[in-house]
Parts: structure tokens; sequence; C-alpha cells
């Protein structure tokens, strides 16, 4: 019988492997986890994906796959103490006249501390207990190396619309699944609730279940009475996860690549998930000068031009400003020239450090200085033809020359180019 109190996420968790959805990659047969799972092996691991992939159900069901004791922590609420009960527990359960194994699930395993993550350490080498993990973050950031040397780490993917939509489908047919009999949905609900889910399963079911009471309490299947509910929704995204990083990445890696049209999707997708403009302006403009520099100077002043104006008109008028910067960018001539040759110096500074400033371009304000030679031999390149005293050298005689800026073929960098190799060969 089902039980009406227990939301509709919980009463549709998968009761085995082969129900689980959208997670093929690591459990269809012969995928890497099912095939330890069959050969009756569970070594420690962690569960990394985003949220309502079904991380929580799947560590339930390995236990249960193995006949092993469940025990549950979150990272959140649980310490040292609570860890060092769930293992006294592990133990007795090994000791005890029929001996069973334990799964220890910790979700949001990347909260712990160092020292809290170190106290799972001694007895996940010894045995004593399986440590399963779940986390929305990078686990190579977030977890000790020493822990997670002694993980096996599983990529769950979020679910795709067609997955969720047969959850939402099985959830009103399934005997566990909506408390009061409810009529069919429309089709067309089905498919915009699971797009609203985002690949997200339990926000597609608690969707799902508001829509059936809601439906039931209005007696209307209208679309605008759904549309009401789910509104205008939000897209995965967090402040200050990787998906940020991520997201951030693709939008300056597509503006380099020249693809206009995939960093308009970057952009919008950041801007969708409520991201600061400001750090997006920040962002592009240093996309200005990292990747167009002088191929096109008129990029740098662009973006700067678009921040100042974001600022003053505000949203959402001032997002066209940024993403017609977005555009420009990405259009125009590449170049990291200077980049490169910023961190070509940089690095010829470190390795031979202090080198003295030529005797003729040093500054001599005092008798003394010039009656030491400071500035001797030096000649006013505006007294020079071409406004430019050929063969004078500005580097330290130990780098005397070392070229670090090579201009690209592209842009303006072309004339650049042509303007160097004429005073190059003048210099002879």
């Amino acid at each position: 019988m089902t039980v009406s109190h227990v939301p509709l996420a919980e009463r549709m968790r998968p009761r085995s492997l082969d129900e689980v959805a959208g997670q093929e990659h690591v459990l269809a047969p012969g995928a890497p986890l099912r095939a330890l799972l069959e050969a009756g092996k569970i070594p420690s691991m962690v569960f990394w994906g985003p949220p309502g992939v079904g991380k929580t159900t799947l560590a339930r069901l390995v236990a249960r796959h193995v006949d092993a004791q469940f025990l549950s922590l979150s990272a959140v609420m649980a310490g040292i103490k609570e860890i060092r009960e769930a293992t006294a527990k592990a133990q007795m359960a090994l000791t005890a006249r029929v001996p069973q194994r334990t799964v220890l699930f910790i979700d949001e395993i990347h909260r712990f501390n160092k020292s809290q993550q170190d106290a799972l350490l001694p007895f996940v080498e010894d045995g004593t207990l399986v440590l399963i993990g779940a986390t929305t973050e990078n686990p190579s950031f977030e977890l000790n190396g020493a822990l997670l040397s002694r993980l096996r780490v599983f990529v769950l993917r979020a679910l795709d619309q067609t997955a969720i939509a047969g959850i939402l489908r099985r959830a009103l047919t399934d005997e566990r699944g909506m408390a009061k009999p409810v009529d069919a949905l429309p089709e067309n609900w089905i498919q915009r609730i699971a797009e609203a889910a985002d690949g997200d399963a339990r926000r597609g079911l608690v969707l799902l279940e508001t829509a059936a009471e809601l439906a039931r309490a209005e007696q209307s299947r209208d679309d605008a009475l759904l549309e009401k509910l789910i509104g205008r929704g939000f897209r995965r995204f967090d402040k200050q996860g990787e998906n940020f990083y991520d997201q951030i990445s693709a939008l300056h890696k597509s503006v380099r690549g020249s693809d206009p049209d995939a960093a308009l999707y970057w952009f919008a997708r950041m801007l969708d998930g409520g991201v600061d403009p400001n750090y997006l302006a920040r962002r592009i403009t240093r996309m200005a000068y990292e990747d167009i520099g002088l191929a096109d100077p008129r990029g740098l002043q662009l973006a700067l031009n678009a921040w100042d104006a974001f600022e003053r008109v505000g949203r959402p008028e001032g997002d066209l400003v940024l993403a017609q910067v977005v555009v420009y960018l990405a259009v125009a001539p590449k170049s990291n020239a200077v980049y490169t040759a910023l961190s070509a110096a940089r690095a010829a500074v470190e390795e031979h450090g202090s080198l003295e400033v030529p005797m003729h371009i040093r500054n001599a304000p005092t008798k003394l200085m010039k009656e030491l030679g400071y500035g001797e031999g030096y000649r006013y390149d505006h007294d020079e033809r071409d406004a430019h005293a050929i063969g004078q050298q500005f580097l330290p005689e130990r780098l005397s020359g070392t070229r670090f800026y090579e201009p690209t073929q592209r842009g303006l960098e072309i004339k650049i180019a042509e303007r160097l190799a004429q005073l190059r060969r003048s210099a002879g």
C-alpha cells in the first residue's frame, strides 16, 4: 500500500540495478561497476555527478547487491564522532556469528575537512568498511590525495529528457507511484516536466507530484496551469563549483576558437544560471588582451566600453552590450603574441636575475652620476632619421639580440611585423 506522506521521489527509488536510469556507461552488462558487482567485489568508491542522478540510490543498491550492512552519513551534519560510531558498527558486523561487510555511504563527502577524511583512511585500508562517497564536486580538487588514491571514481551523468520522461511515466502507473489515483496527464506535460527537470530526476518527480495535485485541485489539464507551476526554471549552475568553471572555460575557448555561436550559447547559459554579469565583463576583457591582443586592439577598447555601458544601462538591456562584444571578439583575428612575449620576458628575469641597466640608458639627474658615465652615449631617437637611432641597444648586454615579441600574421599584427622587420633590417 502506498504511503502518501512519503515524497514521490523517495517512493520511486529504483529497487534494482536494472531499474537505474541513465547510467548505462557504468551499469550495463560488462560496464565497470556492473562487472565488479557481478563478481562480488565492492571496492571503496566515489560517485561524482550532478544532483538527482541517483548517487544515494546506487550506493544502497550496491550494498544490497552484495548483502552488506548499509550505514549512511551526511558530511554536512556528521563529524569524527559519527565516523567512529559507524566504524564500531562495521567492526561488530565483521566479528558477528555470521560476518557481514559494511558499506558506509557519505553524502557530500567533499564537505569533510582534511582531518575528517584522514579519519576514514585506516578503516578503508584494512577492509573494516567499504566507503562510498557521493559528491557534486570534482574529487581531484575536493578529496585528499591519500583518500582519493584508495577510491575508484565513477562519474554519473545527468539524465537526458528521454530517461526522465520514462521515470515520470512509470511514477504515474507504478504501485509505488502517485498516492491518489489520477487521470493520465497529457504527454506534452510529461515532456515539459522532463525538460524543466534539467537532468535531475528528483526535481522531475517533485514537479510531477505537484502538477498532478494542482491538476486535480483545479480540475484542469490546461497548459497554462503547468507553465504557471514550472515558471522560468533554472539550469544546472553552481556559482562556485566546477560547473561554473567548466562553463566559463567553454565561453573563453569558444571565443578563442572563433565560434560566435558557441560563444553566445555559453554566454547565455551563464547568464541563465545567475552569474554576476560584472564577472563576465571582466573575463571578456581578459579575452580581449589575452587572445585577440594587437591583432585587433579595438577589441580591448570595445570590451572596456561595453563593461562601462553595462554598468550605466543595467539589466536586461546591458546583456546585449556584452553579447555584442562576445561576438566581436569571437570573429576578430587572434593573437597571443604579447601574452607569450610577457611569459618569455618573465622567464628571462627569473633565469638571469637582476641584470644591470646599460649605462647609456640610465638616468643622470646629478653631476656625480654624469661623471660616472650614466647616460653617456645615449642617442635621442627624435633627433635621428625616422625618429629611430639605428643600432642602439636597450637590453642588458647578456640578453642582447633576444626577441620576446614575435607578431603573428593576423590582423593589425601583419603591419606590426612589417614595421619590426624594417627596423631590424636597418639595424643590420
